[in-house]
């Protein structure tokens, strides 16, 4: 049998939570909890709709990776070379 190790620590029980709470509190003020729960959920909520976006992106990239292999390796048009003009006006 495998033993899962936490990893954090023991998450805390009963007792622990009501003195955690009870510090949120004393800290931050009955008015104010509501308020930070609220904006630490909507932080949350838009951390995973940028990570999907990002995983959406790299999914696309990989499914079409193969697709533009094949356009990046053809030939490129030639250009003629840029040629270099004096244009300085020193006499020596």
């Amino acid at each position: 049998m495998v033993q899962m190790i936490p990893l954090f620590g023991p998450v805390p029980g009963g007792m622990e939570m009501m003195v955690i709470l009870l510090i949120a509190v004393l800290l931050f003020g009955a008015n104010k909890i509501p308020k930070l729960a609220r904006s630490t959920g909507e932080a949350m909520g838009e951390f995973k709709k940028g990570r999907q976006e990002v995983e959406d992106e790299l999914r696309e990239m990989q499914e079409s990776g193969t697709d533009s292999v094949a356009t990046e390796t053809e030939p490129a048009t030639e250009t003629e070379p840029a040629t270099e003009t004096n244009t300085s006006t020193d006499s020596e």
